[in-house]
Protein backbone atom coordinates (compact mmCIF):
# COMPACT_ATOMS: atom_id res chain seq x y z
CA UNK A 1 0.00 0.00 0.00
CA UNK A 2 1.25 3.45 -0.95
CA UNK A 3 -0.23 6.70 0.30
CA UNK A 4 0.51 10.23 -0.93
CA UNK A 5 -0.35 13.32 1.12
CA UNK A 6 -0.14 16.76 -0.49
CA UNK A 7 1.07 19.75 1.52
CA UNK A 8 -0.47 22.96 0.21
CA UNK A 9 1.06 26.35 0.96
CA UNK A 10 0.11 29.90 0.01
CA UNK A 11 3.10 29.93 -2.31
CA UNK A 12 2.40 27.20 -4.86
CA UNK A 13 6.13 26.81 -5.55
CA UNK A 14 6.60 25.68 -1.94
CA UNK A 15 3.90 22.98 -2.07
CA UNK A 16 5.08 19.39 -1.96
CA UNK A 17 4.05 15.77 -1.48
CA UNK A 18 4.69 13.20 1.23
CA UNK A 19 5.00 9.64 -0.06
CA UNK A 20 4.37 6.80 2.41
CA UNK A 21 5.20 3.23 1.41
CA UNK A 22 7.10 0.20 2.62
CA UNK A 23 10.40 -0.44 0.87
CA UNK A 24 10.57 3.01 -0.74
CA UNK A 25 14.21 3.70 0.21
CA UNK A 26 15.27 1.34 -2.58
CA UNK A 27 13.92 3.84 -5.12
CA UNK A 28 14.89 7.02 -3.25
CA UNK A 29 17.08 8.17 -6.15
CA UNK A 30 14.23 8.01 -8.65
CA UNK A 31 11.99 9.79 -6.13
CA UNK A 32 14.61 12.52 -5.54
CA UNK A 33 14.96 13.14 -9.27
CA UNK A 34 11.19 13.45 -9.66
CA UNK A 35 10.71 16.00 -6.86
CA UNK A 36 13.81 17.95 -7.91
CA UNK A 37 12.31 18.40 -11.38
CA UNK A 38 14.69 15.95 -13.00
CA UNK A 39 17.85 17.79 -11.90
CA UNK A 40 20.81 15.44 -11.40
CA UNK A 41 23.30 17.56 -9.48
CA UNK A 42 24.92 17.01 -6.11
CA UNK A 43 23.12 15.77 -3.02
CA UNK A 44 24.57 16.30 0.45
CA UNK A 45 23.20 13.53 2.65
CA UNK A 46 23.07 14.57 6.32
CA UNK A 47 22.63 11.68 8.77
CA UNK A 48 24.11 10.11 11.90
CA UNK A 49 26.27 7.02 12.31
CA UNK A 50 23.51 4.76 13.59
CA UNK A 51 21.03 5.55 10.80
CA UNK A 52 23.64 5.68 8.06
CA UNK A 53 25.01 2.29 9.08
CA UNK A 54 21.53 0.82 8.57
CA UNK A 55 20.33 2.66 5.46
CA UNK A 56 23.13 4.80 4.08
CA UNK A 57 24.47 2.34 1.51
CA UNK A 58 20.98 1.70 0.13
CA UNK A 59 20.21 5.40 -0.25
CA UNK A 60 23.61 6.33 -1.71
CA UNK A 61 23.40 3.45 -4.19
CA UNK A 62 19.95 4.56 -5.32
CA UNK A 63 20.98 8.22 -5.62
CA UNK A 64 24.09 7.30 -7.60
CA UNK A 65 22.11 5.04 -9.91
CA UNK A 66 19.78 7.98 -10.60
CA UNK A 67 22.74 10.14 -11.64
CA UNK A 68 23.43 12.15 -8.49
CA UNK A 69 26.88 12.87 -7.08
CA UNK A 70 26.61 12.24 -3.33
CA UNK A 71 28.43 13.67 -0.31
CA UNK A 72 27.88 12.39 3.23
CA UNK A 73 28.07 14.29 6.53
CA UNK A 74 27.33 12.51 9.81
CA UNK A 75 26.34 14.39 12.96
CA UNK A 76 26.03 13.18 16.57
CA UNK A 77 23.02 11.14 17.62
CA UNK A 78 20.65 12.89 19.99
CA UNK A 79 18.99 16.19 20.88
CA UNK A 80 22.17 17.47 22.56
CA UNK A 81 23.81 17.67 19.10
CA UNK A 82 21.08 19.90 17.65
CA UNK A 83 23.05 23.06 18.32
CA UNK A 84 24.92 25.93 16.70
CA UNK A 85 28.25 24.10 16.80
CA UNK A 86 26.85 21.19 14.76
CA UNK A 87 25.11 23.63 12.44
CA UNK A 88 28.36 25.47 11.72
CA UNK A 89 30.18 22.18 11.03
CA UNK A 90 27.39 21.19 8.63
CA UNK A 91 27.53 24.49 6.77
CA UNK A 92 31.30 24.14 6.46
CA UNK A 93 30.82 20.65 5.03
CA UNK A 94 28.39 21.99 2.40
CA UNK A 95 30.92 24.62 1.38
CA UNK A 96 33.89 22.23 1.22
CA UNK A 97 31.80 19.78 -0.82
CA UNK A 98 31.08 22.45 -3.41
CA UNK A 99 27.33 22.35 -2.91
CA UNK A 100 25.81 25.05 -5.12
CA UNK A 101 22.44 26.76 -5.56
CA UNK A 102 21.34 24.03 -7.98
CA UNK A 103 22.15 21.18 -5.58
CA UNK A 104 20.22 19.74 -2.64
CA UNK A 105 20.45 18.61 0.98
CA UNK A 106 18.84 15.32 2.03
CA UNK A 107 18.09 14.64 5.69
CA UNK A 108 18.27 10.91 6.40
CA UNK A 109 17.36 10.38 10.04
CA UNK A 110 15.05 11.43 12.83
CA UNK A 111 13.89 14.82 14.01
CA UNK A 112 17.30 16.09 15.10
CA UNK A 113 18.81 15.37 11.68
CA UNK A 114 15.79 16.78 9.85
CA UNK A 115 15.56 19.97 11.91
CA UNK A 116 19.28 20.72 11.67
CA UNK A 117 19.74 19.75 8.01
CA UNK A 118 16.65 21.72 7.05
CA UNK A 119 17.89 24.81 8.85
CA UNK A 120 21.30 24.45 7.21
CA UNK A 121 19.62 24.19 3.79
CA UNK A 122 17.52 27.28 4.53
CA UNK A 123 20.50 29.54 5.26
CA UNK A 124 23.27 28.08 3.09
CA UNK A 125 23.59 30.29 -0.01
CA UNK A 126 20.33 31.86 1.23
CA UNK A 127 18.44 28.64 0.61
CA UNK A 128 18.91 25.46 -1.44
CA UNK A 129 16.60 22.51 -2.11
CA UNK A 130 15.91 20.21 0.80
CA UNK A 131 14.61 16.62 0.95
CA UNK A 132 13.27 14.89 4.06
CA UNK A 133 13.69 11.12 4.54
CA UNK A 134 12.59 10.55 8.15
CA UNK A 135 13.61 7.31 9.85
CA UNK A 136 11.80 7.53 13.21
CA UNK A 137 8.09 7.33 13.86
CA UNK A 138 8.14 10.73 15.56
CA UNK A 139 9.82 12.48 12.66
CA UNK A 140 7.49 10.79 10.16
CA UNK A 141 4.34 12.25 11.68
CA UNK A 142 5.71 15.45 13.15
CA UNK A 143 9.00 17.18 12.34
CA UNK A 144 9.18 16.17 8.66
CA UNK A 145 5.77 17.75 8.03
CA UNK A 146 5.27 21.49 7.91
CA UNK A 147 8.64 23.10 7.33
CA UNK A 148 9.77 23.99 10.85
CA UNK A 149 13.57 23.79 11.12
CA UNK A 150 15.99 24.89 13.81
CA UNK A 151 18.46 24.20 16.58
CA UNK A 152 18.48 24.34 20.38
CA UNK A 153 20.49 26.79 22.46
CA UNK A 154 21.35 27.51 26.07
CA UNK A 155 18.28 29.75 26.28
CA UNK A 156 15.70 27.34 24.90
CA UNK A 157 14.59 24.67 22.45
CA UNK A 158 14.09 25.56 18.78
CA UNK A 159 14.36 29.30 19.42
CA UNK A 160 16.79 29.61 16.49
CA UNK A 161 15.36 28.42 13.19
CA UNK A 162 13.30 29.12 10.10
CA UNK A 163 10.16 28.06 8.31
CA UNK A 164 11.52 26.23 5.27
CA UNK A 165 9.51 23.72 3.30
CA UNK A 166 11.22 20.66 1.76
CA UNK A 167 10.78 19.75 -1.89
CA UNK A 168 9.41 16.40 -0.79
CA UNK A 169 9.18 13.85 2.03
CA UNK A 170 9.75 10.11 1.59
CA UNK A 171 8.52 7.80 4.36
CA UNK A 172 9.58 4.15 4.22
CA UNK A 173 7.58 2.28 6.88
CA UNK A 174 10.03 -0.66 6.76
CA UNK A 175 12.66 1.37 8.66
CA UNK A 176 10.46 1.26 11.76
CA UNK A 177 11.39 -2.41 12.21
CA UNK A 178 14.84 -1.36 13.47
CA UNK A 179 13.63 1.23 15.99
CA UNK A 180 14.18 0.53 19.71
CA UNK A 181 11.07 0.54 21.88
CA UNK A 182 11.74 4.00 23.34
CA UNK A 183 11.76 5.53 19.85
CA UNK A 184 8.45 3.83 19.05
CA UNK A 185 6.98 5.08 22.34
CA UNK A 186 8.15 8.62 21.55
CA UNK A 187 6.45 8.51 18.15
CA UNK A 188 3.25 7.00 19.50
CA UNK A 189 3.03 9.76 22.14
CA UNK A 190 3.14 12.33 19.35
CA UNK A 191 0.41 10.39 17.53
CA UNK A 192 -1.77 10.47 20.66
CA UNK A 193 -1.13 14.22 20.94
CA UNK A 194 -2.34 14.80 17.39
CA UNK A 195 -5.35 12.56 17.94
CA UNK A 196 -6.28 14.50 21.07
CA UNK A 197 -6.45 17.78 19.17
CA UNK A 198 -7.38 16.46 15.73
CA UNK A 199 -10.82 15.10 16.46
CA UNK A 200 -12.45 12.01 17.91
CA UNK A 201 -12.11 10.06 14.66
CA UNK A 202 -8.33 10.50 14.54
CA UNK A 203 -8.04 9.87 18.28
CA UNK A 204 -10.05 6.65 18.12
CA UNK A 205 -8.11 5.43 15.08
CA UNK A 206 -4.84 6.06 16.94
CA UNK A 207 -6.12 4.44 20.14
CA UNK A 208 -7.33 1.36 18.24
CA UNK A 209 -4.00 1.00 16.43
CA UNK A 210 -2.13 1.14 19.75
CA UNK A 211 -4.52 -1.36 21.31
CA UNK A 212 -3.78 -3.87 18.54
CA UNK A 213 -0.10 -3.02 18.11
CA UNK A 214 2.29 -5.93 18.42
CA UNK A 215 6.01 -5.37 17.97
CA UNK A 216 6.29 -8.87 16.52
CA UNK A 217 3.94 -7.81 13.72
CA UNK A 218 6.14 -4.79 13.08
CA UNK A 219 9.21 -7.01 12.84
CA UNK A 220 7.39 -9.13 10.26
CA UNK A 221 5.94 -6.09 8.50
CA UNK A 222 7.15 -7.11 5.07
CA UNK A 223 5.41 -10.47 5.42
CA UNK A 224 2.20 -9.15 6.93
CA UNK A 225 0.31 -7.15 4.31
CA UNK A 226 -2.63 -6.38 6.59
CA UNK A 227 -0.40 -4.93 9.32
CA UNK A 228 1.68 -2.96 6.81
CA UNK A 229 -1.49 -1.47 5.30
CA UNK A 230 -2.77 -0.61 8.80
CA UNK A 231 0.51 1.13 9.59
CA UNK A 232 0.50 3.11 6.33
CA UNK A 233 -3.12 4.10 6.96
CA UNK A 234 -2.37 5.30 10.51
CA UNK A 235 0.61 7.34 9.32
CA UNK A 236 -1.39 8.77 6.43
CA UNK A 237 -4.18 9.96 8.73
CA UNK A 238 -1.67 11.50 11.13
CA UNK A 239 0.22 13.29 8.35
CA UNK A 240 -3.01 14.42 6.66
CA UNK A 241 -4.20 16.07 9.86
CA UNK A 242 -0.99 18.03 10.28
CA UNK A 243 -0.99 18.90 6.57
CA UNK A 244 -4.42 20.52 6.93
CA UNK A 245 -3.27 22.63 9.86
CA UNK A 246 -0.09 23.70 8.05
CA UNK A 247 -2.02 24.60 4.90
CA UNK A 248 -4.17 27.04 6.88
CA UNK A 249 -1.43 28.56 9.02
CA UNK A 250 1.97 27.84 7.46
CA UNK A 251 4.02 30.27 9.54
CA UNK A 252 2.02 30.14 12.79
CA UNK A 253 0.40 33.57 12.61
CA UNK A 254 0.68 35.20 16.04
CA UNK A 255 -2.76 36.79 15.66
CA UNK A 256 -4.53 33.54 14.80
CA UNK A 257 -6.09 32.15 17.97
CA UNK A 258 -8.80 29.73 16.83
CA UNK A 259 -8.72 25.94 16.51
CA UNK A 260 -7.32 26.21 12.98
CA UNK A 261 -4.21 27.91 14.31
CA UNK A 262 -0.93 26.01 13.99
CA UNK A 263 -0.47 26.79 17.68
CA UNK A 264 -2.72 23.86 18.61
CA UNK A 265 0.06 21.51 17.45
CA UNK A 266 1.95 22.63 20.57
CA UNK A 267 -0.45 20.65 22.78
CA UNK A 268 1.73 18.83 25.32
CA UNK A 269 4.84 20.72 24.22
CA UNK A 270 4.92 23.54 26.78
CA UNK A 271 5.73 21.17 29.61
CA UNK A 272 7.52 18.76 27.25
CA UNK A 273 10.07 21.34 26.11
CA UNK A 274 10.57 22.51 29.68
CA UNK A 275 11.26 18.93 30.85
CA UNK A 276 13.82 18.51 28.08
CA UNK A 277 15.57 21.76 28.96
CA UNK A 278 15.87 21.16 32.73
CA UNK A 279 17.32 17.70 32.05
CA UNK A 280 19.78 19.09 29.48
CA UNK A 281 18.14 17.17 26.61
CA UNK A 282 19.71 13.93 27.90
CA UNK A 283 17.00 12.19 29.93
CA UNK A 284 13.89 12.23 27.72
CA UNK A 285 13.29 11.42 24.10
CA UNK A 286 11.32 14.36 22.71
CA UNK A 287 8.16 12.30 22.31
CA UNK A 288 8.47 10.93 25.84
CA UNK A 289 8.54 14.48 27.19
CA UNK A 290 5.51 15.28 25.03
CA UNK A 291 3.74 12.22 26.48
CA UNK A 292 4.17 13.68 29.97
CA UNK A 293 3.12 17.05 28.57
CA UNK A 294 -0.10 15.61 27.16
CA UNK A 295 -1.04 14.11 30.54
CA UNK A 296 -0.11 17.36 32.26
CA UNK A 297 -2.18 19.50 29.88
CA UNK A 298 -5.16 17.18 30.34
CA UNK A 299 -4.87 17.34 34.13
CA UNK A 300 -4.44 21.13 34.01
CA UNK A 301 -7.51 21.39 31.76
CA UNK A 302 -9.49 19.45 34.38
CA UNK A 303 -8.16 21.66 37.21
CA UNK A 304 -9.39 24.72 35.31
CA UNK A 305 -12.86 23.23 34.83
CA UNK A 306 -12.46 22.70 31.09
CA UNK A 307 -12.16 18.92 30.74
CA UNK A 308 -14.17 16.13 32.36
CA UNK A 309 -12.40 13.52 34.50
CA UNK A 310 -13.45 10.63 32.24
CA UNK A 311 -11.79 12.36 29.27
CA UNK A 312 -8.60 12.81 31.32
CA UNK A 313 -8.64 9.12 32.24
CA UNK A 314 -9.17 8.05 28.63
CA UNK A 315 -6.30 10.24 27.43
CA UNK A 316 -3.99 8.90 30.15
CA UNK A 317 -4.93 5.33 29.27
CA UNK A 318 -4.07 5.82 25.60
CA UNK A 319 -0.75 7.49 26.47
CA UNK A 320 0.06 4.39 28.55
CA UNK A 321 -0.62 2.22 25.49
CA UNK A 322 2.20 4.10 23.77
CA UNK A 323 4.71 2.64 26.26
CA UNK A 324 6.47 3.41 29.51
CA UNK A 325 7.73 6.96 30.05
CA UNK A 326 10.83 7.89 32.09
CA UNK A 327 9.65 8.83 35.61
CA UNK A 328 9.55 12.43 36.81
CA UNK A 329 11.14 11.48 40.14
CA UNK A 330 13.63 14.07 41.30
CA UNK A 331 12.58 16.76 38.83
CA UNK A 332 11.73 20.02 40.63
CA UNK A 333 8.51 21.48 39.17
CA UNK A 334 9.62 24.99 40.15
CA UNK A 335 12.65 24.67 37.87
CA UNK A 336 10.39 23.34 35.12
CA UNK A 337 7.94 26.22 35.45
CA UNK A 338 10.79 28.75 35.47
CA UNK A 339 11.72 27.75 31.92
CA UNK A 340 8.32 28.77 30.55
CA UNK A 341 9.62 32.31 30.05
CA UNK A 342 11.94 30.96 27.33
CA UNK A 343 9.17 29.17 25.44
CA UNK A 344 9.03 30.06 21.74
CA UNK A 345 5.23 30.33 21.96
CA UNK A 346 5.45 33.57 23.93
CA UNK A 347 3.34 36.25 22.23
CA UNK A 348 3.69 39.85 23.42
CA UNK A 349 5.60 38.45 26.42
CA UNK A 350 2.65 36.21 27.27
CA UNK A 351 2.63 32.40 27.19
CA UNK A 352 -0.37 30.61 25.74
CA UNK A 353 -1.26 27.04 26.66
CA UNK A 354 -3.01 24.57 24.41
CA UNK A 355 -5.61 22.87 26.60
CA UNK A 356 -8.71 20.77 25.95
CA UNK A 357 -12.44 21.30 26.42
CA UNK A 358 -12.85 17.70 25.31
CA UNK A 359 -10.89 15.27 23.19
CA UNK A 360 -10.76 16.78 19.71
CA UNK A 361 -11.62 20.29 20.93
CA UNK A 362 -8.45 22.26 21.79
CA UNK A 363 -8.51 25.76 23.23
CA UNK A 364 -5.76 28.39 23.45
CA UNK A 365 -5.59 29.54 27.07
CA UNK A 366 -3.51 32.46 28.45
CA UNK A 367 -0.94 31.59 31.10
CA UNK A 368 -1.84 34.74 33.02
CA UNK A 369 -5.23 33.21 33.89
CA UNK A 370 -3.80 29.99 35.32
CA UNK A 371 -3.20 29.90 39.09
CA UNK A 372 0.20 28.59 40.16
CA UNK A 373 -1.61 26.11 42.39
CA UNK A 374 -3.34 24.56 39.37
CA UNK A 375 0.02 24.05 37.65
CA UNK A 376 1.63 22.54 40.75
CA UNK A 377 -1.31 20.23 41.39
CA UNK A 378 -1.26 18.97 37.80
CA UNK A 379 2.48 18.27 37.94
CA UNK A 380 2.26 16.40 41.25
CA UNK A 381 -0.58 14.28 39.87
CA UNK A 382 1.26 13.16 36.73
CA UNK A 383 4.46 12.60 38.72
CA UNK A 384 2.59 10.06 40.88
CA UNK A 385 1.08 8.18 37.93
Amino acid sequence: MTSTVKIKTKQKAAAYEIRIAGGSLASSGIWAASVLSGTRGRVAVISNKKVFRLYGDQVIKSLSAAGFATFVHLIGDGEKFKNLRTLEATLKFLSISGISRTDAVMALGGGVVGDLAGFAASIYLRGIDFLQVPTTLLSMIDSSVGGKTGVNSSFGKNLIGAFYQPRGVLIDTDVLTTLPQRELTAGFCEAVKQGAIGGRKLFDKTADFLEDFDRRKLARGGDNAAFRDSLVSMLSHQVSFKARIVAGDEREDAAKMDVRSRKILNFGHTLGHALEKVTDYRYFKHGEAVGHGVCFAAELSKNLGLLAQDEVKLLNDVVRRAGNLPPLTGIDPRQVFATFKYDKKLINNSLHWILLKKIGEPVIFPHSEIPQAALMSAFKTIARN
